[in-house]
């Protein structure tokens, strides 16, 4: 096991600049999760730390070690992909031998490793299979003992649950953090899925076009985004956010007083909530007024997307047996404490 430091990382594409001076400090034994949209440079810094792509500016050090100019193979990671990257013509021991024979591990030890390896993932019984004969979820295991057998510094992750269904996800999700629990090894994990980075990180990074958006804790980061892109990016479903107006230091929507139970920051223009903190009343006795355009039954929960009075959408979050129906006029209350409030630039300013 080992940290991870990445002090001022840069890379450049041409005159395209894909990370900008990336700082972060990954701990002993921490599971970190990079997340963002697709181009944000989650992936380039990942195969950055594993050294599969070179970069322009800054270190990486691994273990206290400095590998900005090492190879790969020597950096002491192991790269789990989206694609299984499986050899077909090759048993399961097979596969998960393979990186060591080519490495010169004897045989004894090579058999001991995936041994382990295979009882920690539960594939004792599948060592003898092909690829072909597993299900998707089987496969995966196999992708992430071989990485297991090499017994890294640091274990990375790319998008590996991508390409399963919806159940084997979650599935895979448990698996994956009772692995970490049983190697207590530092993983760093790539994904787009804010659902897999709140579930299983110790620590999110938010990435925003190549820069560092927000460091912290999935509560953290709920309870307390920096900004409107990290409040959007994370929970599920995303926050509500309405154009506001600041009238002599009280808020307004769609000429509407919004009691917030503070003072006001100045250059405030949109208001964010989240859905599943927006409280349902009467229409007229709640802060706002709204009619339901569509209602998402899920069972021990519901969705209901309405528009406001002043003609912007929202989503509301509540308990699955409500009894809220398409075309029902509704009243809105927003708890002031719920309230967050943004900037032009997007910044938080309810964070003081």
């Amino acid at each position: 096991m080992a940290d991870v430091r990445l002090s001022n990382v840069d890379k450049h594409y041409g005159d395209v600049q894909a990370l900008h001076d990336i700082s972060l400090d990954i701990k002993d034994g921490e599971f970190v999760v990079f997340v963002g949209p697709s181009g944000c440079g989650k992936s380039t810094l990942l195969r950055s730390i594993a050294g599969l792509e070179g970069i322009s500016g800054g270190t990486i050090e691994i273990g206290g070690k400095d590998v900005t100019a090492v190879a790969p193979s020597d950096r002491g990671v192991a790269m789990v992909f989206q694609s299984y990257a499986l050899y077909p013509h090759m048993s399961v021991r097979d596969n998960m031998e393979f990186g060591m024979k080519i490495n010169g591990v004897d045989k004894a030890q090579r058999r001991a490793r995936v041994a382990e390896a295979a009882r920690v993932l539960q594939l004792e019984d599948y060592l003898s299979r092909k690829p072909a004969h597993l299900s998707g979820g089987q496969r995966q295991r196999v992708a992430i003992g071989r990485a297991i057998v090499k017994e890294p510094e640091v274990f990375l992750f790319d998008e590996p649950l991508s390409n399963l269904d919806a159940k084997l996800r979650i599935q895979m999700r448990v698996e994956l953090e009772a692995l970490h629990s049983k190697l207590k090894s530092t993983m760093i994990y790539v994904t787009h899925d804010q659902v897999e980075a709140m579930t299983m990180a110790d620590t999110i990074v938010v990435l925003n076009k190549g820069r560092v958006e927000q460091v912290g804790s999935p509560m953290d980061l709920y309870h307390s985004p920096k900004s409107a892109f990290v409040a959007d990016f994370i929970g599920a479903p995303a926050m509500n956010f309405l154009d506001i107006a600041v009238d002599g230091g009280a808020l307004r929507y769609a000429g509407r007083p919004v009691p917030t139970g503070r003072d006001v920051p100045e250059g405030a223009r949109r208001l964010g909530i989240r859905p599943e903190h927006i409280g349902l009343t009467a229409p007229g006795a709640g802060m706002f007024d709204a009619s339901i355009d569509v209602k998402e039954a899920l069972g021990g929960e519901s969705y209901l997307y309405a528009t406001l009075d002043g003609g912007e959408r929202i989503v509301i979050k509540t308990d699955g047996d409500n009894s809220t129906r398409h075309g029902d006029r509704v009243g809105l209350d927003l708890p002031p404490q719920r309230i967050h409030l943004f900037g032009a630039d997007g910044a938080n300013l309810t964070l003081g």
